[in-house]
């Protein structure tokens, strides 16, 4: 290159070879977590010291040829936005500036193991090098930095998350505990997210497509089978229905096919007390997964119905129902 190229800050400060040690920062109200990965055993490293000297060492800046750095294996990311990557190649044209990728060496060959857009970017701006630091890294530690990258960016849609978590369970024969411990985020974000792929593909496309939000899709998970919910998906498209609309929807067509009367004009003096019970059925069916219903008489005794189509779905309600709180997320996901 013509010119040395000045090197950004940014996503190193979470993948850097030596961090900085600070307290992890609780989640927002948004439920963004702190992506850190956690201090847990097992082999992800090798130091300085265990390395041949004539090897680069862990942490070295190296410049490595662009067509000569393989794709990493594990990246979650399946659409890559061309049009943020040409931007960020216009960027790279008028500044000359990157941060370093990440990547590690396998078999005399270097493998991305984050940096993909800054790596897409800097071929479209037809760079034939570029600044990479090395790590030294197992195919776990590899995941688990794919996943943290990809978590704390915007636009990876849900489904390309919860394949990432999936895959990274069969993989290591783990729990959803043992990857939320590892990342240090909450388990429930990996249980929600996961929830999602037992909808239909038409449902999963919507979401992957933004025509749907991952909230929207979440309230079609009581619904009993892949055409009801298909045909919801289609509505919220048509009718630009909120969250909140669509669990109304969702729950009434549940009532409507289990033949409960629906009152068309609730006394006002019930009201309040209808709205209560509606807002808790709601919350356990997307707690459980399944439709739930609750009768209560005028003088407020009453029972909960949870429904079950067979014997699987039972057994999962029936271990989900006696479970400890430490495995409850698991369970929701099935």
């Amino acid at each position: 290159m013509s010119k040395k190229r000045r090197l950004g800050r940014g996503l190193a400060e979470l993948l850097a070879v030596e961090p900085e040690t600070k307290q992890p920062e609780p989640a927002d109200a948004t439920g963004k977590p702190d992506l850190k990965i956690a201090d847990t055993p097992g082999p992800v490293s090798k130091r300085k010291s265990e390395l041949p000297a004539d090897q680069p060492q862990e942490g070295d800046l190296l410049e490595l040829a662009v067509d000569e750095i393989q794709d990493n294996p594990f990246q979650p990311r399946r659409m890559f936005h061309e049009a943020e990557i040409a931007s960020l190649a216009e960027s790279l044209k008028a500044h000359d500036i990157l941060q370093p990728i990440l990547v590690r060496k396998v078999n005399d060959k270097y493998q991305l193991i984050s940096g993909e857009r800054r790596l897409r970017a800097a071929i479209k701006a037809g760079w034939s090098t570029i600044a990479a630091r090395l790590r030294i890294a197992d195919d776990r530690l590899v995941a688990e930095l794919a996943i943290v990258e990809n978590l704390q960016r915007k636009d990876l849609n849900p489904i390309e998350k919860a394949l990432s978590f999936r895959r990274y369970l069969d993989e290591h024969k783990c729990t959803q505990d043992d990857l939320a411990g590892r990342l240090k985020i909450d388990r429930s974000t990996i249980a929600n997210l996961m929830r999602l792929l037992e909808l239909p593909d038409p449902v999963l496309d919507a979401i992957r497509n933004e025509n749907i939000s991952a909230g929207h899709a979440r309230a079609l998970l009581p619904l009993d089978n892949d055409r009801q919910q298909v045909v919801f998906c289609t509505r919220i498209q048509k009718e630009s229905l909120s969250v909140r609309d669509t669990e109304e929807l969702v729950q009434q067509k549940i009532l409507e096919e289990d033949g409960t009367p629906q009152p068309t004009k609730p006394r006002r003096r019930t009201s309040t007390v209808n709205r209560q019970v509606a807002d808790l059925e709601q919350e356990l069916r997307m707690a459980l997964g399944t439709k739930i219903e609750i009768r209560q008489s005028r003088s407020g005794r009453g029972r909960i119905v949870i429904h079950f189509s067979n014997n699987g779905e039972f057994e999962r309600l029936r271990k989900l129902l006696h479970a400890d709180p430490a495995t409850t997320a698991d369970l929701k996901a099935g």
